[in-house]
C-alpha cells in the first residue's frame, strides 16, 4: 500500500514513532479523532469518559486536550485547544494550523483503536481479507492491537483529495511541506 505523506521538500521523513504530540479528543470530537488517525497523528478518542478522567489522561500522558466543552477548555494545569467549529473538516484544519504538529503521515494508525499499523506480508493476509481483494491487493497492513487488516480500497482517492487539502493547511502554517508518495 502507497503511503500519502507531507514530507519535507528536504527529505526529512517524520514516521510515525516520532510524531511527538499527542492528543486527546474529548466525546464531541468523534470525526475529528478519526481524522487526526487518518493523517497518521496519536489520537486517543474514548467518548465514555467523563471530564474529570479526560483531564486525568491528559496530565498522565501529556496529551493535548482537544475539545468544544467551554468548562471543560478553562481548566488548568492542561494543555488544551478549544475547537470552534462543529464541522470535522474545519476541526482539522485549526488543529493543524494552530498546534505545533509534524508532517503527516497518513494512512499509518489504526482508525479504531489509535495503534500504529504495521506492513503485513501478503502471504499474512490469505483468509483474513476477502478473497477478491487478497487477489487484487499487494500490500496490507495490521493492527497489532486490535488485529483489524487495512488495505487501499475504493474510497482512498477521495481520502488522498482530502489529504491533500489538509497538507496545504498545515503547510501554510508551518512552511516548506508538499504532498509525496511514498513507498
Amino acid at each position: 500500500m502507497d503511503d500519502v505523506e507531507c514530507e519535507s521538500t528536504s527529505a526529512i521523513r517524520h514516521p510515525p514513532s516520532s510524531i511527538s504530540l499527542r492528543l486527546l479528543a474529548d466525546a464531541m470530537l468523534g470525526a475529528l479523532a478519526r481524522w487526526l488517525r487518518v493523517l497518521g497523528y496519536d489520537t486517543t478518542y474514548d467518548a465514555s469518559l467523563s471530564d474529570h478522567a479526560l483531564v486525568r489522561l491528559a496530565r498522565a500522558e501529556g496529551r493535548v486536550l482537544l475539545t468544544r466543552d467551554r468548562e471543560l477548555a478553562g481548566r488548568r494545569n492542561i494543555q488544551k485547544l478549544f475547537i470552534v467549529s462543529q464541522r470535522w473538516d474545519a476541526q482539522v484544519r485549526q488543529v493543524l494550523t494552530e498546534l505545533p504538529l509534524p508532517a503527516l503521515a497518513p494512512f499509518t494508525r489504526c482508525l479504531v483503536c489509535n495503534a500504529p499499523l504495521l506492513p503485513m506480508l501478503l502471504s499474512e493476509a490469505r483468509g483474513l481479507v476477502p478473497p477478491y481483494v487478497f487477489v487484487t491487493h499487494r500490500r496490507f497492513r495490521l493492527c497489532p492491537d486490535c488485529n483489524r487488516v487495512y488495505w487501499r480500497g475504493t474510497h482512498r482517492e477521495h481520502m488522498e483529495t482530502t489529504i491533500a487539502a489538509f497538507c496545504a493547511a498545515w503547510r501554510s502554517a508551518h512552511g516548506g511541506w508538499r504532498m509525496a508518495n511514498v513507498e
